[in-house]
């Protein structure tokens, strides 16, 4: 049999070092399915759901640093990619698309499944899309793609008719005028400014008195030079959500998490600093950085259209984090004073007795941020979390002690519901000998989580057959309400929980767990917390915990402002529902931030 096209782009894309496809079957791609059917250099990676298989892409860009794939059929399957599809370019991941089209000669005829593809992807995959018309095409396009896709650290997109798929392959275009001969060459990116810019930077540094650093997601290779920076400069250290894993947090230095989701020691660094040095973050609430005019600025990334977008700097560094700090790293001077930094230290030391009083308050029936807490000294080594978007984001944020070593992420940029168990497959396949545990709010695991235990329950014997780890633990937050957006109307609308939107339908997560042949743990005490961690995360079979949580402890910003509390008074004079409660929880909260134990717990 002669390859087809089929044949040939799962050849080029496997040329390109794709292992994996995670897709969904359609007879709109039924040339390419056949094809890996036919070959054995790359996998085909089943979904329950194609905005899934677009989660695991991005989930393998995330871990990997290599382009993910995904796959879906014309028309409806085209249109369930985008959500995932979005997540990897507002979070600035790698990811191709592969889609197919109705037939050639079919377009332009209102034909079932036929969508405007071209027009349809033009925002999410803005860089490059395009459909292949003839064989001669597919390499260009697939060279183009991908190339692209790492080189912009953004979506790509190939759209391909499903007679195309099926015709003879043309691996080597003809040399005529009108051709295109393309290559197959990784894309490096080991950009670092000029001398002068950063000599000009480093003289805005060394003059601080009272430096702030905030890294990101584009830090997280850069973790011992963020230390010997930090360390030189007498430099807090504030985190992104998408930059946890850059910095350990058991350095007394590091402050936290930034922003709603953040940190009282991160909210007192950005308003008392003089210097703000900002490495690979486009954090996007400015509320939650110094005010403008109080600190000199340098800012560094390796997209020059990020620059001073969030902060107006005084020196903007277009280069790759961990290349241009250690370039910096000579012309900064060690500060002697290290006042500041003392200061930092004691706010973070604080800090943390603040969340082990609040994670130990009693609720009904446990505190969800006792679950978080009780899990950081359990979390094994080299692990990888994902979290999903809701409450459970904000005790990822604040109570979990990530330690040199680990992996983590969660939908940043678009912060959409659903990619936590989804990222934990795509993470599972990617590092097949680590340990992943999955974070997920009830609401999240009810849109997508269920679906993937689904096909966690049919794949994962093979990751154990190719010599990798069973362990795969997925925590759910039961409390029976869309938690994160019942507080936010309460805080920032000043409307009472609006119970028809908010209640979730009852699902037993453990036993479904167990239905499937997985591990379920259903946890309804908190003195069965640690147990129950231990236990989940020695098991030999992918579990699932089951922690039935108080929807009432409220996730509090790091600076409660007096228009948020006259909201949440109006919501509860309001009538709220849960009205007693939350101010139980409320007062409780507040109390330990203004009274936090000492050291010896007392």
């Amino acid at each position: 049999m002669e390859a087809t096209v089929g044949d040939f782009l799962l050849k080029r894309l496997s040329e390109w070092g794709v292992k994996r496809v995670f897709g969904y079957p359609g007879d709109g791609i039924n040339g390419i399915i056949g094809a890996f059917g036919r070959t054995d250099a790359i996998e085909f990676v089943q979904a329950r759901h194609e905005e899934l298989a677009a989660f695991m892409a991005t989930a393998h860009a995330k871990f990997t640093g290599d382009v993910g794939v995904c796959l879906a059929t014309s028309g409806p399957g085209a249109i369930h990619l985008l959500n995932g599809l979005y997540d990897a370019k507002m979070d600035h991941q790698p990811v191709v698309a592969i889609v197919g089209q109705q037939k050639r000669m079919a377009l332009g005829g209102d034909y079932q499944q036929e969508v405007d593809l071209i027009s349809l992807f033009k925002d999410v995959a803005h860089e490059f899309v395009h459909m292949a018309t003839t064989p001669e095409q597919v390499r260009h396009l697939v060279d183009r793609a991908v190339r692209i896709a790492r080189d912009q650290r953004t979506v790509t997109c190939i759209i391909f008719p499903n007679d195309l798929q099926e015709m003879e392959a043309v691996e080597t275009p003809p040399r005529v005028h009108g051709s295109v001969h393309s290559g197959i060459g990784l894309t490096g990116r080991r950009i670092v400014p000029g001398q002068a810019d950063l000599l000009a930077a480093a003289d805005v540094l060394n003059a601080g008195k009272k430096v702030a650093m905030l890294v990101g997601a584009g830090a997280l290779d850069a973790t011992d030079e963020i230390i010997e920076v930090a360390d030189r400069l007498g430099a807090g250290v504030a985190k992104a959500l998408l930059g946890k894993a850059a910095v350990p947090d058991d350095l007394p230095f590091v402050t936290g998490s930034i922003g709603l989701l953040g940190t009282k020691p991160s909210w007192d660094l950005m308003n008392e600093c003089d210097t703000l040095l900002m490495v690979g973050s486009s954090f996007p609430y400015s509320e939650f950085l110094p005010k403008e005019g109080q600190a000199r600025g340098v800012q560094i990334d390796i997209d020059g259209r990020m620059l001073n977008l969030r902060y107006p700097m005084e020196v903007g560094l277009i280069g790759d984090s961990r290349e241009t700090l250690r370039a910096l790293i000579p012309n900064l001077q060690r500060k002697a004073d290290r006042t500041w930094r003392d200061q930092v230290e004691q706010n973070v030391d604080r800090w943390w007795r603040v969340l082990e009083a609040r994670a130990m308050n009693e609720a009904h029936p446990i505190n969800p941020q006792r679950v978080f807490w009780e899990l950081s000294p359990r979390l094994p080594d080299n692990c990888i979390l994902t979290c999903d978007s809701g409450s459970a984001a904000n005790w990822y944020a604040r109570d979990l002690k990530i330690r040199r070593g680990m992996m983590a992420s969660l939908s940043g940029g678009l912060a959409t519901m659903g990619p936590g168990v989804p990222y934990a497959i795509g993470a599972k396949y990617a590092h097949p000998n680590r340990h992943v545990i999955a974070m997920v709010g009830d609401g999240a695991m009810q849109m997508n989580g269920i679906n993937g235990l689904i096909t966690i329950s049919k794949v994962w014997r093979d990751w154990v057959k190719s010599g990798g780890d069973p362990r795969l633990t997925i925590m759910v937050l039961n409390n029976s309400d869309l938690n994160q957006v019942t507080w936010e109307q309460r805080v920032m609308a000043g409307d009472p929980k609006f119970e028809a939107s908010q209640s979730l339908p009852k699902f037993p997560y453990a036993a479904y767990a167990d239905l499937l042949g997985l591990g379920g743990i259903r946890v309804e005490r908190p003195q069965d917390i640690g147990p129950a961690w231990d236990r989940a995360l020695s098991a030999t079979v992918p579990t699932v915990v089951e922690m039935v949580t108080d929807p009432d402890v409220p996730p509090l910003p790091p600076h409660i402002e007096a228009k948020q509390a006259r909201h949440y008074l109006k919501a509860l004079w309001q009538r709220d529902p849960d009205a007693l409660d939350t101010v139980i929880a409320s007062f409780k909260e507040a109390w330990d931030g203004l009274f936090p134990p000492n050291k010896q717990g007392k």
